[in-house]
């Protein structure tokens, strides 16, 4: 096992063969972790097919592009912003920066590019959706201290992670805007749910070092809070799919993703160093069904 290859990579065998420098600029945006630009692309999509225009392919592929670079971007971001915190937590210390394999310079390089691609990105949309993802950009840039002053920069991270939801309707149109607030707030309940279940992993060495998160914060009733979380998703998502096209059929397109999140939480072990992880990544399987489920009732 290489020691320079970060233990929850997915594609360790791809990720060792990038001669040094590729890899640790692949690790540091997180390329070797597709889960996270999924989970960030899958409420872009959201916006898009409920707004109820079609495929919308052209536009789609332009927000996963800009979902693999921005997350790319914010990874990076954190890591320089987090060096020091994560050289104290096991699953951490061998990052590419915190590790220093990677300098804080060429890191701060590393990020001016994918933000460039991003902007590349945020050309294509019309002037509107431009200035609605532009807006979250101080959100993004206080994430990483989210975590030193409150115990739930997971709360945090749902406005950030899911703000690619209103950018991707707001393409399309700017009505039904209560509809819009219902699919985020429910979005964002979804990301504290899922990421409160990563936070799992890092328990032990988080109380160590005084890192503060959701997963500390719920201690033993961690199953009964992201149950709490997605139940809140669901419901806040029913309440746009009526909002917007006021039929009890419509609802029924929930039940894929109702049955999938109540898994997640079912099957749920915090003990387990594993079972976290594989139960927050199967939440790139939750937002296929959600966007689905959109797709259906903004276009049906």
């Amino acid at each position: 096992m290489n020691d320079d290859i970060v233990p929850d990579t997915e594609h360790r065998g791809l990720i060792a063969r990038l001669p040094q420098m590729p890899r640790d600029l692949a690790q540091l945006a997180r390329f070797d972790r597709p889960i996270g630009w999924w989970l960030l692309f899958w409420p872009c999509a959201w916006g898009i097919w409920l707004a109820g225009q079609g495929v919308q392919w052209q536009l789609l592929l332009w927000f996963l592009l800009g979902s693999i670079a921005m997350r790319g971007a914010g990874c990076v971001y954190n890591d320089i912003v987090d060096a020091k915190l994560d050289r104290k937590v096991a699953r951490t210390a061998s990052r590419p920066v915190a590790s220093g394999r990677v300098s804080k310079k060429v890191a701060w390089m590393w990020l001016a590019v994918l933000c460039l691609v991003g902007m590349v990105v945020l050309l294509q949309l019309r002037l509107m959706a431009q200035i609605v993802a532009l807006a979250s950009l101080a959100l993004v840039a206080a994430y990483p201290f989210m975590k030193r002053i409150t115990w739930w920069p997971q709360a945090w991270l749902g406005m950030v992670f899911t703000w690619g939801l209103l950018v991707g309707w707001i393409a399309i149109r700017s009505d039904h805007l209560d509809a819009l607030a219902a699919l985020y707030i429910g979005a964002a309940l979804w990301v504290i749910g899922f990421d409160t279940v990563y936070a799992l992993q890092d328990r032990d060495d988080d109380a160590l070092v005084g890192i503060r998160s959701s997963a500390l914060r719920l201690g033993d009733n961690v199953r009964t809070g992201v149950a709490a979380f997605y139940a809140g998703a669901i419901v806040l998502w029913a309440l746009a799919f009526w909002l917007l096209r006021a039929d009890w059929v419509a609802l029924l397109a929930l039940l894929p993703v109702a049955a999938h999140l109540t898994w997640q939480v079912a099957t749920l072990d915090p003990s387990d160093g594993d079972n976290p992880l594989a139960r927050f990544r199967s939440n790139r399987w939750a937002g296929a069904l959600m966007a689905a489920a959109c797709f259906v009732v903004g276009n049906a």
